[in-house]
């Protein structure tokens, strides 16, 4: 996975300090490509009525904040968590955060918002946003394109780094003769077709089996959703059909959700809208096969064979993209040797590109803080 080159900038030296204000602080994204030297990360402010350590909505984004802040940061970085702010909010931030001499770097992480159904909002304050940060970034060409098209500017193309910590303990998982196909449902938000994605993995598991697969379905889904109708109807397919096991838990740690991913062969993403995804880029980090619905830019994440693309709705492209991510030629079944050599060799390849996004990142702040200084 090669890194693009940074924007042509000219910027100061790479020891320069650098202080952000970033738009969450405390997310493994965030973490991730603000670990160059010299770069600092301004802690979440806390949010009033909320407890510690709940970042949203986010305090910073305030013009009040940003004006009685100005001194203590030297850029303000947006990634995402705008979505219950007003329509102009965004650009009055904006607006404070030049006035207090700080550029501002957006991150087009969502062209489509996965928390929202009705995306006129988003999309308006996608506009003020895009319009008016002095740099722009997104994780695929084809989003950098998108934005190309849609407001005719140029965002530095810096793919999404790893998810997995640098110290987590990948547990070690019995071989088995049969496979496991999961998908996880979470809470069901917006951009989650929990029947609809059901119900074409369970007719494809049953065409797998009639080719002589020996192929199990997982099906995970909190126990606190945000659509009880749909949550209900899950419960109802899976009841009815002996080849899949649901499973309903409470929101996972990291520690369990690297567990619950690691056991299996295969994981089928339930999008029906979006545009990137951290859960496909944990599921690269461990070594799991991924089958994403062939919308948005997910499958621009890895090119590699590991990620295939199905027509949402459709069984026939659902079970052929199962298919070609369970060819013996090509995959890494859980708990063999061959699986724990590909989460080794991508664990070593995720210390060279992490590095390079970081880089990227900072030298992106240190050239637009040289341009608004010069």
């Amino acid at each position: 996975m090669s890194m693009p080159p940074a924007p042509t900038l000219v910027a100061p030296a790479e020891s320069t300090p650098v202080t952000v204000v970033s738009v969450p602080a405390d997310h493994p994204y965030v973490r991730r490509v603000t670990a160059a030297p010299g770069i600092t990360v301004s802690p979440d402010p806390e949010v009033p009525g909320r407890a510690a350590g709940v970042w949203w909505p986010p305090a910073a984004l305030s013009p009040e904040w940003i004006d009685a802040n100005a001194a203590a940061a030297d850029l303000l970085h947006v990634h995402f968590g705008t979505e219950s702010f007003a329509p102009g909010h965004l650009t009055r931030c904006i607006a404070a955060a030049h006035r207090a001499g700080w550029p501002v770097v957006f991150t087009v992480h969502d062209l489509d918002h996965p928390q929202l159904a009705e995306q006129a909002g988003y999309r308006r304050q996608l506009d003020e946003l895009v319009t008016g940060a002095d740099g722009l970034v997104t994780l695929t060409s084809g989003a950098a394109d998108a934005v190309r098209r849609r407001w005719g500017r140029d965002a530095a193309v810096i793919p999404h780094p790893s998810v997995l910590t640098s110290h987590a303990d990948i547990p070690q998982v019995p071989r088995s003769t049969t496979m496991r196909v999961g998908v996880h449902l979470k809470d069901l938000r917006a951009n989650v077709d929990g029947p609809g994605t059901v119900s074409a993995l369970l007719a494809a598991l049953e065409r797998l089996g009639a080719r002589g697969l020996d192929v199990i379905g997982e099906v995970r889904l909190h126990r606190a959703v945000r659509d009880e109708r749909s949550r209900d109807e899950v419960r109802r397919l899976c009841a009815d059909d002996e080849s899949v096991e649901l499973i309903e838990h409470e929101r996972l740690s990291d520690a369990e959700l690297t567990a619950a991913l690691s056991r299996l062969d295969a994981c089928v993403l339930p999008y029906r809208h979006g545009t990137h995804s951290g859960w496909l880029e944990l599921c690269w980090d461990l070594g799991v096969a991924v089958v994403s619905p062939d919308i948005g830019h997910y499958l621009e994440q890895h090119r590699d064979g590991t990620v295939a693309g199905f027509a949402p709705g459709s069984t026939t492209s659902l079970t052929s993209a199962l298919g070609d991510v369970l060819d013996p030629d090509v995959h890494a079944r859980r708990g063999s040797v061959r699986r724990t050599a590909l989460t080794a060799s991508r664990q070593m390849a995720r210390t060279r590109t992490d590095a390079a996004a970081a880089a990227a990142h900072a030298a992106l702040y240190r050239g637009l803080i040289a341009e608004r200084v010069a």
